[in-house]
């Protein structure tokens, strides 16, 4: 038992999640926001106009945000982040360039203080330095369960909604996921996948992950049997 343990975590740590991109961001129909995401965190003078993205889950938001985030450390910028899973009342960083907001439709009180907090702070600084905002939630901001002034500033200004990705842009997307894991995803396993379960893209990124640790552990092709082989390990497991 002690032997295969050290074995098993070199798996997990080969099999780290690839950080996104928003050159790895299959637009489809949402291209215009995908675009308007892509100069504001590549440009070197970023307006100060927030950004809202909604759509239902799967649809790519928190994809835009990770890699937004991602785009704007390898500029050398601070990047302040908010999810649901965030401590409550976390301060605002004066050295931020920019504060990026995940999943609000699921924050509670008193993650609803903080990020109005966080927006205040950041688009009227006391130091005078606007700081960009780009956030994201599941609903429209005038639908959202929150209070009504982080609402109303959510839709001050740009507000897109994305569309979930039709089946062969799902299927671009998980091929481009798994070749960038370096694993094969055949065409029978992508038909058994989409078949069988949610076409939540987020969903099916999370299942190639952990397909993916399930062949290293294995050692194993990622086949229909690898597949039922891994549900079956998940379920006695539980």
């Amino acid at each position: 038992m002690t032997a295969t343990a050290p074995m098993q975590q070199i798996a997990l740590d080969l099999a780290l999640t690839p950080e996104p991109t928003l050159a790895g961001f299959l637009a489809g129909r949402n291209a215009q926001a995908a675009q308007h995401v892509r100069l504001w965190a590549e440009s070197a003078t970023r307006s100060p106009v927030p950004i809202y993205l909604w759509g239902s889950q799967g649809t790519g938001k928190t994809h835009l945000l990770r890699a937004a985030r991602h785009a704007l450390l390898a500029q050398g910028a601070a990047v302040g982040w908010l999810d649901a899973a965030a401590p409550p009342r976390t301060a605002f960083d004066d050295a931020w360039d920019a504060v990026l907001m995940d999943d609000v439709h699921l924050y509670g009180a008193e993650q609803q203080h903080t990020a109005f907090n966080w927006f205040i702070n950041a688009v009227a600084s006391a130091s005078g330095r606007p700081r960009a905002v780009l956030a994201a939630g599941r609903l429209p901001p005038a639908d959202l369960q929150a209070r009504e002034d982080l609402r109303t500033r959510l839709a001050w200004g740009h507000v897109f909604e994305l569309q979930a990705l039709p089946e062969a842009d799902v299927r671009a997307a998980l091929r481009r996921a798994a070749d960038a894991r370096g694993v094969f995803l055949s065409d029978e396993v992508m038909s058994y996948v989409l078949g069988r379960f949610s076409r939540d893209l987020g969903h099916l990124m999370q299942l190639l992950e952990r397909l993916d640790r399930h062949a290293l552990r294995t050692q194993r092709a990622i086949t229909i049997p690898l597949v039922k082989s891994m549900l079956e390990n998940e379920l006695e497991d539980e």
